[in-house]
């Protein structure tokens, strides 16, 4: 957190600091983590703010197939 307020690294952060951290899990295992924080940076904004708010019922919602093109990785 602390390097991301300094700006130590270039980057989408360094550009719109101070940051705010607005969530957060702990992880046994780093590799772990960062697939996880690249499969977050890939959800709508939408989905990101029903995590931040601990809305399950909205994440979950929001996770579900809606159409075919929407369902990338189903049989169909």
């Amino acid at each position: 957190m602390g390097q991301h307020m300094e700006g130590v690294y270039d980057g989408y952060t360094a550009a719109r600091r101070p940051v705010k951290l607005r969530w957060t899990q702990w992880s046994p295992d780093i590799r772990d983590a960062i697939a996880f924080e690249r499969q977050i940076k890939g959800w709508t904004r939408r989905k990101k703010e029903a995590l931040i708010n601990d809305d399950h019922m909205l994440l979950h919602f929001l996770s579900e197939c809606k159409n075919k093109s929407h369902c990338k990785n189903t049989l169909l």
